[in-house]
């Protein structure tokens, strides 16, 4: 299984979290959103320049900055 970040995944791409890299309070605003370790995560769009991506977690659409997206490493 190969790990990256969520900004590095094909749009349609699923995989699962592995883990949240940064300071407590940036897990806490993640996972208040439902990504937590160990959920399954699909990138449904992102934009060109660093802009929002939008994933689907337990059937619901997330969006999330591009900073923030780095920090979520994911197995696919």
């Amino acid at each position: 299984m190969k790990e990256m970040n969520l900004t590095q995944m094909e749009t349609e791409q699923t995989g699962v979290v592995r883990e949240i890299l940064g300071g407590y309070g940036v897990v806490r605003r993640v996972e208040s959103l439902g990504i937590r370790p160990g959920k399954k995560i699909t990138k449904t769009s992102a934009h060109f320049w660093r802009g929002p991506v939008t994933v689907t977690v337990d059937k619901t659409k997330i969006a999330i900055g591009h900073s923030m997206a780095k920090k979520i490493m994911v197995g696919v």
